[in-house]
């Protein structure tokens, strides 16, 4: 199992306002009700008793139905991974950390300019979440721009399943691909049983904001409770575009949307390793844009896990954006801060919190390896001060007496690795060992980084019969 750190030290609602806000949610739901434009969907809510005009295509979820789900759904999801010791456990306020977005451009690791993503980023940016230590998990992040559409969610998988033996998570583009994407993972699993037993793939379905059940995505997410695979179902709103402007009613928006979905999930399957989710942000007003890297889109994220830790659901979140250009103090600051504000919230599954940049339509490799040392930091935040006997260390200052020093303790050399987060992108040498060593930045640095990555690390390999029979059934997988 993945070790876990906890949050939940950030609390932005009083007892009041979670009552409000799950007062706004049931009345969302039940009085405003949700579009279903799927026909699968829609006849489900209404075999189930939901409040149902088949013209307006509206379906209002009443409050029990809405209870029924939420205690049906599992309160603890593991996400396997091929290799057991990166499973991750989703419960209360377990926080972990990864990659995630589907951008369609990456940053050239050798030119340095932008460019379409390809499959070959599908098979290195999984290879560096593989080999950094601070990602636990892996949400394919990019489009491979190189092969057909039809093409894309089959490579998408089978690239990021054979490059990382951590738990691998995407969206679908097609019905067929999402068919294709589940068949090569009972492929790798040995069969359908045991891919439901340890399932190391999981989904990403979307409820579309404001108030949309959408036909493609919601049909994606009954077949994935029919199979009984872990997904998630996020919704996206912006506030002052697609949901109010101010913050609360952005986020009871996104909860009553999320929990649409679940609901439907527990319909359909009751005991579906569904979880509810949040990739909300902002409109900036003074461009009219999407803002990935604004501090409120960790506020909201905040909020919406306060919110499933009081409905003791698992969920899947959203932190360490950045909308610069470049691996600047930009970049740093917006991913900086987002991380640290989600991570303190205890979400559990927070996704996008590595490599992206310029509004979240792209994704550098060398922001990748920076972004795992921005984890790290927080992570020793979230790890806080351990007080006992030992570490308060009163022998060894009696020891040493005023006037001494620690450097050469045993104390000292029991605990520093523990104690302190030991930085390898940041430089704290002297400015003249530093212009010896060359004068590295965080770029250069993790440039080399991610360079000798590349060069030698290879993920646990996948049974080899298994992968030339995938690729005998699939040609279309192209090769990285």
């Amino acid at each position: 199992m993945y070790k876990a750190l906890y949050g939940g030290q950030l609390r932005l609602f009083n007892v009041n306002d979670v009552a409000m806000m799950h007062d706004a949610v049931v009345k969302l739901l039940s009085e405003t009700g949700m579009r279903v434009k799927s026909t699968k969907a829609f006849e489900v809510f209404e075999k189930n008793g939901a409040d149902c005009d088949r013209h307006t295509e509206i379906v209002k979820i009443s409050e029990g139905m809405l209870e029924n789900a939420v205690q049906t759904a599992p309160k603890r999801i593991i996400i396997h991974g091929r290799d057991e010791k990166f499973d991750v456990l989703l419960e209360k306020n377990r926080v972990h950390f990864g990659t995630g977005g589907t951008v369609m451009n990456a940053i050239d690791f050798e030119t340095g300019e932008k460019r379409k993503s390809a499959v070959k980023d599908l098979k290195n940016l999984a290879l560096l979440s593989d080999a950094l230590e601070n990602i636990a998990f892996h949400v394919i992040h990019t489009y491979p721009g190189d092969v057909p559409d039809t093409h894309a969610d089959i490579n998408r998988f089978y690239h990021s399943i054979v490059n990382t033996a951590k738990p691998v998570m995407g969206g679908m583009y097609t019905h067929s691909g999402l068919m294709g994407a589940i068949n090569i993972s009972e492929m790798f699993a040995g069969s359908a049983d045991k891919l439901r037993e340890r399932p190391f793939v999981s989904f990403i379905t979307l409820m579309v904001s404001p108030l949309v059940m959408d036909w493609h995505y919601t049909d994606f997410l009954i077949t994935i409770a029919e199979k009984g695979l872990p997904v998630a179902v996020p919704s996206e709103p912006l506030a002052g575009a697609t949901s109010p402007v101010t913050l609360a009613a952005t986020i009871a928006l996104n909860l009553a949307e999320s929990l649409a979905g679940l609901t439907l999930t527990q319909l359909v399957n009751p005991g579906c390793p569904a979880f509810i989710g949040t990739t909300s942000s902002i409109m900036d007003v003074t461009t009219g844009t999407y803002t990935g890297g604004a501090i409120e889109s960790a506020l909201i994220n905040a909020g919406i896990a306060q919110m499933a830790q009081y409905y003791g659901l698992p969920l899947y979140a959203t932190g360490g954006l950045s909308d610069s250009k470049l691996t600047d103090a930009q970049a740093g600051y917006e991913s900086a801060l987002q991380a640290l504000t989600v991570g303190l919230s205890g979400a559990n599954w927070i996704h996008d919190a590595v490599g992206l940049m310029e509004n979240c339509t792209a994704v550098s490799y060398e922001k990748t390896v920076i972004d795992n040392e921005i984890l790290g930091n927080v992570l020793r935040v979230l790890k806080g001060v351990k007080v006992d006997a030992d570490t308060l260390a009163l022998d060894v200052i009696k020891k040493a007496g005023p006037g001494g020093n620690f450097l050469a303790d045993e104390h000292t050399v029991a605990h520093f690795r523990d104690e302190f987060f030991i930085p390898k992108i940041a430089d704290r040498w002297d400015r003249g060992t530093w212009t010896l060593n060359g004068a590295p930045d965080a770029h250069m640095k993790a440039h080399n980084i991610a360079a000798a990555i590349l060069a030698g690390h290879e993920a646990a390999p996948p049974d080899p019969r298994v992968m030339a029979k995938i690729r005998e059934t699939y040609p279309e997988i192209k090769d990285a």
